[in-house]
């Protein structure tokens, strides 16, 4: 600093001196000769702040090193333990929310206690977990990316802080800076499966996941123990096959197959929606779910069984009109397919326009 004052009173210094036998130079000329001064002196104070403040110290950058260092190593160690961490409002504060950090954290938001009764957060904490614990065991596991969990009762100052008002929520809280509107998991729309997580945390974070689940055997053994029972019936049936030649067999099963697919099966098996949604607040659960971009498990179920009404009001009218029965019974018939029609069908109006609020049309109960 002694070095910087002095270059700086150097340069400012004048070039050259009043002559000896003159009289002292007053008015304007003094502040002439006043002012190299002035402005060593403001050079002098303006190095020394810039030495001051300008430049961060080596002790400063040391320390926020060594708080950066132990951080992490807490971090690694927890995980170590349990893939997903525990947290609450002091550690959520200290570990994801203040500098330094140089990881991102990927936090879910819960109600996982058994007087919340919240069943879509049990379902979405184990998809989760099977998330976290295929990024702990996988090869490319580096500290880039940690996974975190705040429960609702162990944390309910991090849920006001962040004015959060629903659970389960996922949230990305990047290496800088803060969270954007992508950073927030779009779980009404995605759904909580694992591999649609893992392919979110790829999106923001540049990390990618392979998901690697647990082995469930039930599958197989549902699938053979159907086998067995097909087998079985065609054994003990093995002098007489004509069953195999069942229309009506044939056609009531390729029926549970197309209610099946039309109700949305294969949407549920790829995209992992919730069965249902719970307010936590109101507590009324919600079948159906308000967006044309979405689904519940238990909407699918709804829609599978007005569905099977229509087609079973159908075939009672076909029935009806070509039967042989006496002509009451297909009277009884004709009416009671017409009532199926008409009520199922005007339940499917209602779910259709509850999701297509701009739909203009409505049947009876719509």
């Amino acid at each position: 600093m002694r070095r910087a004052m002095g270059l700086a009173c150097l340069f400012s210094r004048p070039t050259s001196r009043p002559s000896r036998g003159k009289f002292p130079l007053s008015g304007r000329g003094a502040n002439m000769a006043a002012r190299p001064w002035v402005w060593c002196v403001s050079a002098t104070i303006a190095v020394a702040l810039l030495l001051l403040y300008g430049v961060p110290s080596a002790s400063a950058q040391r320390k926020k090193e060594m708080v950066l260092s132990e951080k992490v190593s807490q971090l690694m160690e927890w995980t170590n333990k349990r893939p997903v961490i525990r947290m609450n409002g002091d550690k959520f504060r200290r570990l994801v929310k203040a500098p330094p950090r140089n990881y991102s954290v990927i936090v879910m938001f819960t109600a996982l206690q058994l007087h919340r009764q919240c069943v879509v957060c049990k379902q979405a904490d184990e998809e989760f977990q099977i998330l976290a614990n295929s990024w702990r065991y996988s090869s490319a596991f580096t500290n880039r990316i940690f996974f975190a969990m705040v429960d609702f009762d162990e944390g309910s100052d991090v849920f006001q802080m962040l004015n959060m008002n629903s659970a389960p929520t996922f949230i990305n809280f990047p290496a800088k800076g803060k969270p954007k509107r992508g950073d927030t998991y779009e779980l009404q729309v995605r759904g909580f499966s694992a591999e649609q997580i893992a392919r979110w945390i790829a999106d923001r974070t540049d990390v990618t996941i392979r998901v690697i689940r647990p082995p469930n055997y039930a599958g197989p053994l549902m699938l053979g123990l159907l086998l067995a029972v097909i087998g079985g019936l065609v054994y003990l049936r093995r002098s007489n096959m004509e069953f195999l030649f069942n229309k009506t067999g044939w056609a009531f099963a390729a029926l549970c197959f197309v209610l099946a697919m039309t109700s949305g099966q294969m949407w549920n098996h790829i995209r992992g929606p919730p069965y249902a949604h719970k307010n936590p607040h109101t507590g009324h659960v919600n079948y159906i779910h308000g967006s044309s971009q979405a689904q519940f498990v238990a909407e699918t179920h709804i829609v599978l069984l007005f569905n099977g009404g229509v087609t079973l009001g159908m075939v009672l009218l076909c029935e009806a009109a070509t039967s042989d029965m006496d002509i009451g019974k297909r009277k009884i018939m004709c009416v009671a397919g017409i009532g199926l029609v008409v009520l199922f069908f005007s339940w499917l109006l209602s779910i259709f326009r509850s999701k297509y609020h701009g739909y203009p049309y409505s049947f009876l109960m719509s």
